[in-house]
């Protein structure tokens, strides 16, 4: 299992901390330190069965500085998220071939 883990977000932070809790292993990826592809998001949005930007924190300054109100195609938004890595929303946790936004964290259980 991994988990996409921002450690300055609090969700985020949940996530990790159910995972340590109900002692499932797994790795942490660090995504804002080590950056994402436009594969990686591919596989991501296909094990979530969300499009591109259902993942997008539209809470984020950059966001609604440059993207607000503007219409992307999904390819555009995965290159966007990869060129802004601090746009997807976190944790997302992938075991296997699905995968979930751990928002609440018991959505983790949805893929065990």
């Amino acid at each position: 299992m991994q988990i996409y883990h921002n450690p300055r977000c609090e969700k985020s932070r949940a996530g990790l901390a159910y995972l340590e809790k109900s002692g499932y292993s797994y790795e942490v990826v660090k995504y804002l330190e080590k950056g994402l592809t436009v594969e990686e998001l591919k596989g991501i949005v296909a094990k979530t069965h969300k499009n591109p930007f259902e993942l997008i924190r539209a809470q984020e300054k950059i966001f609604k500085e440059n993207f607000r109100g503007r219409s992307f195609s999904d390819e555009e938004w995965l290159k966007i998220i990869a060129e802004n890595p601090k746009l997807l929303q976190c944790p997302v946790v992938i075991n296997g071939d699905k995968a979930v936004l751990a928002q609440p964290p018991e959505e983790v259980d949805k893929i065990i």
